[in-house]
Protein backbone atom coordinates (compact mmCIF):
# COMPACT_ATOMS: atom_id res chain seq x y z
CA UNK A 1 0.00 0.00 0.00
CA UNK A 2 1.45 3.51 -0.94
CA UNK A 3 2.32 5.93 1.46
CA UNK A 4 -0.29 8.26 2.03
CA UNK A 5 1.00 12.13 1.94
CA UNK A 6 -1.20 14.90 3.29
CA UNK A 7 -0.73 18.89 3.03
CA UNK A 8 -2.85 21.16 4.44
CA UNK A 9 -2.60 24.32 2.85
CA UNK A 10 -2.08 24.67 -1.31
CA UNK A 11 -0.08 27.74 -1.96
CA UNK A 12 3.77 28.44 -2.06
CA UNK A 13 5.08 25.50 0.33
CA UNK A 14 2.11 23.50 0.56
CA UNK A 15 2.06 22.57 -3.56
CA UNK A 16 6.01 22.67 -3.63
CA UNK A 17 5.86 20.02 -1.20
CA UNK A 18 2.84 18.06 -3.31
CA UNK A 19 4.78 17.91 -6.58
CA UNK A 20 8.39 17.24 -5.20
CA UNK A 21 7.07 14.83 -2.94
CA UNK A 22 5.43 12.82 -6.39
CA UNK A 23 8.72 13.38 -8.33
CA UNK A 24 11.00 11.78 -5.67
CA UNK A 25 8.47 8.75 -5.41
CA UNK A 26 5.82 8.23 -8.22
CA UNK A 27 4.14 5.44 -5.57
CA UNK A 28 3.10 7.92 -3.00
CA UNK A 29 -0.51 9.46 -2.31
CA UNK A 30 -0.65 13.16 -2.06
CA UNK A 31 -4.10 14.88 -0.63
CA UNK A 32 -3.63 18.68 -0.36
CA UNK A 33 -6.84 20.47 1.78
CA UNK A 34 -7.19 24.03 0.80
CA UNK A 35 -10.05 25.60 2.11
CA UNK A 36 -10.03 28.62 -0.21
CA UNK A 37 -11.10 28.61 -4.13
CA UNK A 38 -7.60 28.20 -5.50
CA UNK A 39 -3.89 26.67 -5.15
CA UNK A 40 -0.79 27.77 -6.33
CA UNK A 41 -1.44 31.15 -6.65
CA UNK A 42 1.00 34.09 -7.08
CA UNK A 43 -0.08 36.54 -4.09
CA UNK A 44 2.63 38.90 -4.41
CA UNK A 45 0.67 39.84 -7.83
CA UNK A 46 -2.55 41.38 -6.15
CA UNK A 47 -1.40 44.54 -5.90
CA UNK A 48 -0.61 44.57 -9.59
CA UNK A 49 -4.07 42.89 -10.18
CA UNK A 50 -5.81 45.51 -8.38
CA UNK A 51 -4.25 47.97 -10.56
CA UNK A 52 -4.77 46.53 -13.76
CA UNK A 53 -1.52 46.08 -14.54
CA UNK A 54 -2.62 42.39 -14.57
CA UNK A 55 -5.92 42.23 -16.50
CA UNK A 56 -7.62 38.80 -15.00
CA UNK A 57 -6.95 37.35 -11.44
CA UNK A 58 -6.28 33.71 -13.31
CA UNK A 59 -3.06 35.32 -14.64
CA UNK A 60 -2.10 35.00 -10.96
CA UNK A 61 -2.27 31.18 -11.15
CA UNK A 62 0.55 29.33 -11.89
CA UNK A 63 -1.29 25.93 -11.92
CA UNK A 64 -4.86 24.74 -11.64
CA UNK A 65 -5.64 21.45 -9.48
CA UNK A 66 -6.86 20.09 -13.05
CA UNK A 67 -2.59 19.95 -13.75
CA UNK A 68 -1.88 18.79 -10.02
CA UNK A 69 -4.26 15.72 -11.02
CA UNK A 70 -2.43 14.65 -14.20
CA UNK A 71 0.50 15.01 -12.01
CA UNK A 72 -0.67 12.46 -9.57
CA UNK A 73 -2.21 14.83 -7.23
CA UNK A 74 -5.35 15.13 -5.58
CA UNK A 75 -6.41 18.91 -4.38
CA UNK A 76 -9.50 19.43 -2.70
CA UNK A 77 -10.66 23.24 -2.51
CA UNK A 78 -12.85 24.40 -0.12
CA UNK A 79 -11.83 21.52 2.25
CA UNK A 80 -10.62 23.57 5.81
CA UNK A 81 -8.62 21.44 8.23
CA UNK A 82 -10.10 21.96 11.54
CA UNK A 83 -8.43 19.77 13.96
CA UNK A 84 -4.94 16.85 14.02
CA UNK A 85 -4.83 14.14 16.18
CA UNK A 86 -1.87 13.55 15.95
CA UNK A 87 -2.30 10.15 18.03
CA UNK A 88 -4.66 8.64 15.86
CA UNK A 89 -3.11 9.94 12.36
CA UNK A 90 -5.81 11.51 11.39
CA UNK A 91 -7.07 14.67 10.75
CA UNK A 92 -10.34 16.19 10.90
CA UNK A 93 -12.07 18.34 7.64
CA UNK A 94 -14.96 20.32 6.57
CA UNK A 95 -16.32 20.20 3.10
CA UNK A 96 -17.56 23.47 2.86
CA UNK A 97 -19.31 22.99 -0.70
CA UNK A 98 -21.12 19.69 0.62
CA UNK A 99 -21.57 21.04 4.33
CA UNK A 100 -20.09 17.68 5.93
CA UNK A 101 -17.02 16.93 8.37
CA UNK A 102 -15.04 13.53 7.60
CA UNK A 103 -11.88 12.10 9.23
CA UNK A 104 -8.73 12.05 6.41
CA UNK A 105 -5.90 9.50 7.34
CA UNK A 106 -2.40 10.14 6.58
CA UNK A 107 0.90 8.40 7.14
CA UNK A 108 2.80 11.84 6.64
CA UNK A 109 1.70 15.26 7.39
CA UNK A 110 3.00 18.21 6.14
CA UNK A 111 1.16 22.22 7.35
CA UNK A 112 1.72 24.34 5.25
CA UNK A 113 -1.05 26.92 6.79
CA UNK A 114 0.94 30.16 5.77
CA UNK A 115 0.30 33.60 7.74
CA UNK A 116 -2.74 35.42 8.92
CA UNK A 117 -3.06 39.11 8.22
CA UNK A 118 -2.70 41.78 11.33
CA UNK A 119 -5.55 43.86 12.29
CA UNK A 120 -4.78 46.31 14.93
CA UNK A 121 -7.82 45.79 17.91
CA UNK A 122 -9.48 49.20 16.94
CA UNK A 123 -13.19 50.12 16.37
CA UNK A 124 -14.65 49.45 12.88
CA UNK A 125 -11.95 46.79 12.12
CA UNK A 126 -14.38 44.84 11.03
CA UNK A 127 -16.37 47.04 8.59
CA UNK A 128 -17.45 45.92 5.21
CA UNK A 129 -15.07 48.24 3.44
CA UNK A 130 -12.02 47.25 5.67
CA UNK A 131 -9.50 45.22 3.87
CA UNK A 132 -6.72 42.79 4.60
CA UNK A 133 -5.02 41.21 1.90
CA UNK A 134 -3.47 37.44 1.97
CA UNK A 135 -4.60 35.41 0.12
CA UNK A 136 -6.08 35.17 -4.12
CA UNK A 137 -9.80 35.28 -2.26
CA UNK A 138 -9.09 38.84 -0.43
CA UNK A 139 -7.54 40.17 -3.98
CA UNK A 140 -11.27 38.76 -5.73
CA UNK A 141 -12.79 40.05 -2.48
CA UNK A 142 -11.31 43.81 -3.31
CA UNK A 143 -11.27 43.19 -6.67
CA UNK A 144 -15.32 43.07 -6.36
CA UNK A 145 -15.82 46.04 -4.29
CA UNK A 146 -13.63 48.20 -6.47
CA UNK A 147 -16.08 47.88 -9.39
CA UNK A 148 -19.30 47.99 -7.37
CA UNK A 149 -18.54 50.65 -4.79
CA UNK A 150 -15.83 53.29 -6.66
CA UNK A 151 -14.24 54.44 -3.91
CA UNK A 152 -12.54 57.83 -4.51
CA UNK A 153 -10.34 57.89 -1.01
CA UNK A 154 -8.33 55.21 0.64
CA UNK A 155 -6.48 54.72 3.75
CA UNK A 156 -3.97 52.53 4.25
CA UNK A 157 -2.87 51.60 7.71
CA UNK A 158 1.07 50.67 7.91
CA UNK A 159 4.25 51.53 5.31
CA UNK A 160 5.49 48.14 4.99
CA UNK A 161 6.00 46.65 1.66
CA UNK A 162 1.96 46.07 1.36
CA UNK A 163 0.88 49.16 1.87
CA UNK A 164 3.74 50.97 -0.64
CA UNK A 165 2.50 48.68 -3.39
CA UNK A 166 -0.64 49.36 -2.56
CA UNK A 167 -0.24 53.05 -2.37
CA UNK A 168 0.58 52.63 -5.96
CA UNK A 169 -2.22 50.18 -7.01
CA UNK A 170 -4.73 52.47 -5.72
CA UNK A 171 -3.01 55.66 -7.07
CA UNK A 172 -3.11 54.00 -10.96
CA UNK A 173 -6.64 53.91 -10.14
CA UNK A 174 -6.79 57.81 -9.76
CA UNK A 175 -7.73 57.25 -6.03
CA UNK A 176 -6.42 59.87 -3.35
CA UNK A 177 -4.28 57.72 -1.24
CA UNK A 178 -3.00 58.13 2.28
CA UNK A 179 -0.48 55.96 4.06
CA UNK A 180 -1.09 56.12 8.02
CA UNK A 181 2.20 54.46 10.03
CA UNK A 182 2.66 54.32 13.69
CA UNK A 183 5.86 54.60 13.54
CA UNK A 184 8.56 57.40 12.91
CA UNK A 185 8.88 56.13 9.05
CA UNK A 186 8.04 54.08 6.19
CA UNK A 187 8.71 50.66 4.77
CA UNK A 188 10.68 50.08 8.64
CA UNK A 189 12.36 47.24 6.57
CA UNK A 190 15.03 49.20 5.94
CA UNK A 191 16.82 52.25 7.67
CA UNK A 192 15.53 55.42 8.33
CA UNK A 193 17.75 57.16 6.32
CA UNK A 194 17.44 55.02 3.15
CA UNK A 195 13.22 55.30 3.99
CA UNK A 196 13.38 59.21 3.32
CA UNK A 197 14.10 58.36 -0.22
CA UNK A 198 10.68 56.62 -0.27
CA UNK A 199 8.85 59.01 1.76
CA UNK A 200 9.83 61.58 -0.95
CA UNK A 201 8.97 59.12 -3.70
CA UNK A 202 5.07 58.82 -1.95
CA UNK A 203 4.53 62.60 -1.36
CA UNK A 204 5.60 63.64 -5.19
CA UNK A 205 3.06 61.25 -6.88
CA UNK A 206 0.24 62.78 -4.16
CA UNK A 207 0.39 60.49 -1.43
CA UNK A 208 -0.79 62.28 1.75
CA UNK A 209 1.73 60.25 4.23
CA UNK A 210 1.22 60.47 8.16
CA UNK A 211 4.24 59.02 10.10
CA UNK A 212 4.14 58.41 13.80
CA UNK A 213 0.21 58.66 13.78
CA UNK A 214 -1.32 55.42 14.83
CA UNK A 215 -4.85 54.25 14.10
CA UNK A 216 -7.14 54.23 16.94
CA UNK A 217 -10.42 54.03 15.21
CA UNK A 218 -12.07 53.78 12.22
CA UNK A 219 -15.65 55.52 12.83
CA UNK A 220 -19.02 54.24 11.06
CA UNK A 221 -22.05 55.14 8.77
CA UNK A 222 -25.16 54.49 9.20
CA UNK A 223 -24.71 50.87 7.45
CA UNK A 224 -21.75 50.31 8.91
CA UNK A 225 -18.70 51.24 6.61
CA UNK A 226 -15.78 52.65 7.97
CA UNK A 227 -16.05 57.07 6.56
CA UNK A 228 -14.03 58.77 9.00
CA UNK A 229 -10.54 57.40 10.37
CA UNK A 230 -8.93 59.02 13.88
CA UNK A 231 -5.59 59.36 15.22
CA UNK A 232 -4.90 61.31 18.40
CA UNK A 233 -3.86 63.81 16.53
CA UNK A 234 -6.45 64.26 13.14
CA UNK A 235 -9.28 62.99 11.48
CA UNK A 236 -10.08 62.48 8.00
CA UNK A 237 -12.48 61.13 5.62
CA UNK A 238 -12.34 57.65 4.03
CA UNK A 239 -14.38 55.26 0.86
CA UNK A 240 -11.92 52.38 1.89
CA UNK A 241 -9.52 51.08 4.36
CA UNK A 242 -6.36 48.47 3.73
CA UNK A 243 -4.82 46.82 6.48
CA UNK A 244 -0.96 46.67 6.07
CA UNK A 245 -0.02 46.12 9.35
CA UNK A 246 2.20 42.70 8.66
CA UNK A 247 1.00 39.27 8.87
CA UNK A 248 1.82 36.62 12.01
CA UNK A 249 2.38 32.67 11.22
CA UNK A 250 -1.31 30.73 11.25
CA UNK A 251 -0.39 28.11 13.98
CA UNK A 252 -3.82 27.73 15.72
CA UNK A 253 -3.82 24.28 14.17
CA UNK A 254 -0.77 22.92 15.21
CA UNK A 255 -1.00 24.89 18.75
CA UNK A 256 -4.29 22.84 19.49
CA UNK A 257 -2.83 19.19 18.38
CA UNK A 258 -0.09 19.76 20.63
CA UNK A 259 2.50 20.74 18.39
CA UNK A 260 5.58 23.43 19.63
CA UNK A 261 6.11 26.25 18.53
CA UNK A 262 9.37 28.24 18.84
CA UNK A 263 10.38 31.50 20.30
CA UNK A 264 9.35 33.14 17.28
CA UNK A 265 5.71 31.93 17.87
CA UNK A 266 5.60 29.54 14.66
CA UNK A 267 5.93 26.12 14.18
CA UNK A 268 9.38 24.46 15.47
CA UNK A 269 10.80 22.55 12.69
CA UNK A 270 14.43 21.27 12.23
CA UNK A 271 16.84 21.81 8.91
CA UNK A 272 14.76 18.49 7.31
CA UNK A 273 11.52 21.09 8.46
CA UNK A 274 10.03 17.78 10.62
CA UNK A 275 8.72 19.20 13.65
CA UNK A 276 8.87 17.44 17.00
CA UNK A 277 5.62 15.57 16.81
CA UNK A 278 6.77 11.97 14.45
CA UNK A 279 4.90 12.13 11.13
CA UNK A 280 4.12 15.82 11.04
CA UNK A 281 5.91 18.81 9.06
CA UNK A 282 6.02 22.12 8.49
CA UNK A 283 7.01 24.65 6.19
CA UNK A 284 6.48 28.32 4.79
CA UNK A 285 5.11 31.39 6.66
CA UNK A 286 3.44 29.31 9.44
CA UNK A 287 7.55 28.56 10.08
CA UNK A 288 10.27 30.78 11.56
CA UNK A 289 13.69 30.26 9.51
CA UNK A 290 17.57 30.30 10.58
CA UNK A 291 19.34 34.02 9.56
CA UNK A 292 22.61 32.94 8.05
CA UNK A 293 24.22 36.33 9.27
CA UNK A 294 23.40 35.90 13.16
CA UNK A 295 22.09 31.68 13.35
CA UNK A 296 19.53 32.72 15.27
CA UNK A 297 16.16 31.87 14.31
CA UNK A 298 13.74 34.50 12.81
CA UNK A 299 10.66 35.39 11.81
CA UNK A 300 10.69 36.28 7.96
CA UNK A 301 7.55 35.14 5.27
CA UNK A 302 8.59 35.55 2.08
CA UNK A 303 7.71 33.58 -0.81
CA UNK A 304 10.90 32.43 -2.13
CA UNK A 305 11.34 30.90 1.19
CA UNK A 306 8.40 28.94 1.38
CA UNK A 307 8.81 27.39 -1.86
CA UNK A 308 11.91 26.40 -0.87
CA UNK A 309 11.22 25.08 2.65
CA UNK A 310 8.11 23.51 0.81
CA UNK A 311 10.36 21.16 -1.72
CA UNK A 312 12.45 20.07 1.59
CA UNK A 313 9.73 19.11 3.21
CA UNK A 314 8.07 17.21 0.06
CA UNK A 315 11.40 15.16 -0.80
CA UNK A 316 11.94 14.07 2.43
CA UNK A 317 8.18 13.37 3.45
CA UNK A 318 8.73 11.06 0.16
CA UNK A 319 11.86 9.30 1.77
CA UNK A 320 14.59 12.15 0.76
CA UNK A 321 17.34 13.30 2.89
CA UNK A 322 17.31 17.55 1.91
CA UNK A 323 18.01 20.32 4.04
CA UNK A 324 17.06 23.82 4.68
CA UNK A 325 20.01 26.08 5.62
CA UNK A 326 18.34 29.17 6.11
CA UNK A 327 18.36 32.86 4.83
CA UNK A 328 18.93 36.48 4.95
CA UNK A 329 16.04 38.18 4.61
CA UNK A 330 16.19 39.28 0.99
CA UNK A 331 13.61 41.56 -0.12
CA UNK A 332 12.26 44.06 -2.78
CA UNK A 333 9.42 45.84 -3.43
CA UNK A 334 8.42 48.80 -6.41
CA UNK A 335 6.93 51.97 -5.14
CA UNK A 336 6.71 53.77 -8.23
CA UNK A 337 10.03 54.60 -10.12
CA UNK A 338 11.89 53.48 -7.34
CA UNK A 339 12.98 49.72 -6.18
CA UNK A 340 13.49 49.34 -2.53
CA UNK A 341 15.81 46.46 -1.34
CA UNK A 342 17.49 44.72 1.55
CA UNK A 343 19.41 41.79 2.36
CA UNK A 344 21.34 40.47 5.63
CA UNK A 345 20.98 42.83 8.88
CA UNK A 346 19.86 46.58 8.76
CA UNK A 347 21.67 48.98 11.12
CA UNK A 348 18.90 48.65 13.06
CA UNK A 349 19.05 45.26 13.53
CA UNK A 350 22.89 45.11 13.96
CA UNK A 351 22.67 47.22 16.78
CA UNK A 352 20.03 44.65 18.92
CA UNK A 353 21.93 42.21 17.96
CA UNK A 354 24.81 43.92 19.69
CA UNK A 355 27.49 43.86 16.64
CA UNK A 356 30.63 46.26 16.57
CA UNK A 357 29.73 47.47 12.91
CA UNK A 358 30.21 50.49 10.77
CA UNK A 359 27.97 51.38 7.87
CA UNK A 360 28.18 53.62 4.49
CA UNK A 361 25.76 55.32 2.29
CA UNK A 362 26.60 56.23 -1.02
CA UNK A 363 24.83 57.53 -3.91
CA UNK A 364 26.30 56.96 -7.56
CA UNK A 365 24.65 56.77 -10.75
CA UNK A 366 23.57 52.97 -11.93
CA UNK A 367 24.82 53.60 -15.47
CA UNK A 368 27.81 55.76 -17.07
CA UNK A 369 26.37 59.01 -16.18
CA UNK A 370 26.53 60.21 -19.64
CA UNK A 371 24.42 57.48 -20.97
CA UNK A 372 20.71 58.36 -21.26
CA UNK A 373 18.43 57.46 -18.35
CA UNK A 374 21.11 56.99 -16.08
CA UNK A 375 19.72 57.52 -12.48
CA UNK A 376 21.32 58.03 -8.46
CA UNK A 377 21.38 54.79 -7.11
CA UNK A 378 21.35 55.09 -3.30
CA UNK A 379 23.57 51.70 -1.09
CA UNK A 380 23.88 51.38 2.19
CA UNK A 381 26.42 48.74 3.14
CA UNK A 382 27.17 47.11 6.87
CA UNK A 383 30.18 45.09 8.05
CA UNK A 384 31.68 43.83 11.40
CA UNK A 385 34.39 45.44 12.47
CA UNK A 386 37.56 43.81 13.05
CA UNK A 387 36.89 40.89 11.02
CA UNK A 388 35.69 43.02 8.05
CA UNK A 389 32.85 40.48 7.15
CA UNK A 390 29.60 41.80 5.50
CA UNK A 391 26.36 42.08 7.23
CA UNK A 392 24.21 43.45 5.03
CA UNK A 393 23.09 45.86 2.21
CA UNK A 394 20.46 48.29 1.60
CA UNK A 395 19.41 49.95 -2.52
CA UNK A 396 17.04 52.29 -3.42
CA UNK A 397 17.19 52.93 -6.69
CA UNK A 398 15.70 53.01 -10.36
CA UNK A 399 13.65 49.78 -11.08
CA UNK A 400 16.32 49.04 -13.33
CA UNK A 401 18.91 48.62 -10.64
CA UNK A 402 17.07 46.84 -8.28
CA UNK A 403 18.88 43.20 -8.63
CA UNK A 404 22.09 44.49 -7.28
CA UNK A 405 20.69 43.50 -4.37
CA UNK A 406 21.10 39.64 -5.54
CA UNK A 407 25.02 40.36 -5.60
CA UNK A 408 24.83 41.45 -1.99
CA UNK A 409 22.73 38.35 -1.21
CA UNK A 410 25.13 36.16 -2.99
CA UNK A 411 27.92 37.54 -0.79
CA UNK A 412 26.28 37.44 2.59
CA UNK A 413 25.42 33.50 1.49
CA UNK A 414 29.35 32.96 1.17
CA UNK A 415 30.44 34.73 4.36
CA UNK A 416 32.48 37.30 2.41
CA UNK A 417 34.22 40.46 3.73
CA UNK A 418 33.67 43.91 2.13
CA UNK A 419 37.31 43.59 1.25
CA UNK A 420 36.37 41.00 -0.97
CA UNK A 421 33.18 42.68 -1.72
CA UNK A 422 35.18 45.21 -3.02
CA UNK A 423 37.10 43.20 -5.15
CA UNK A 424 34.39 41.55 -6.87
CA UNK A 425 34.60 41.39 -10.97
CA UNK A 426 31.13 43.12 -11.90
CA UNK A 427 29.74 43.71 -15.20
CA UNK A 428 30.79 47.09 -17.22
CA UNK A 429 28.84 48.70 -20.07
CA UNK A 430 27.45 52.18 -20.36
CA UNK A 431 23.82 51.45 -21.10
CA UNK A 432 23.93 48.95 -17.78
CA UNK A 433 27.20 50.62 -15.28
CA UNK A 434 29.05 52.93 -14.77
CA UNK A 435 32.95 51.63 -14.39
CA UNK A 436 32.87 51.63 -10.72
CA UNK A 437 29.55 50.01 -9.51
CA UNK A 438 27.85 51.69 -6.80
CA UNK A 439 28.16 48.43 -5.00
CA UNK A 440 31.92 48.59 -5.08
CA UNK A 441 32.24 52.21 -4.71
CA UNK A 442 30.41 51.20 -1.13
CA UNK A 443 32.58 48.65 -0.62
CA UNK A 444 35.62 50.35 -1.62
CA UNK A 445 34.60 53.43 1.11
CA UNK A 446 33.34 50.74 3.74
CA UNK A 447 36.74 48.63 3.95
CA UNK A 448 38.47 51.57 5.15
CA UNK A 449 36.11 51.93 8.13
CA UNK A 450 36.29 48.49 9.52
Amino acid sequence: MSKRLLIIGGDAAGMSAASKAKRTDLTVSVVVLEKGCAVSYAACGIPYFIAGIVPEAAHLLARTPEQFARQGIEVRLGHEALAIEPSRKIVKVRDHQREREYEEPYDELLIATGAIAVKPPIEGADAPNAFTIRHYDDGIALKTFLEEHRPKRVTIIGAGYIGMEFAEAFWHLGMEVTVAEMLPQVFTGIDPDMATFVERELKEHGVVVRIGEPVIALQRDGKGFARQVVTPSATWETDLVLFGSGVKPNVALAQAAGIPLDETGAIATDERMRTPVEGIWAAGDCTSVVHLVTGKRVYIPLGPTANKQGRVAGENMAGGRATFAGTVGTAIAKVFRLAVARTGLTEKEAQREGLNFAAVTITAPDKAHYYPGAAPTTVKLIAEKGTGRLLGGQLVGPVEAAKRIDVLAAALHAQMTVDEVAQLDLSYAPPFAPVWDPLLVAAQQLRRKV
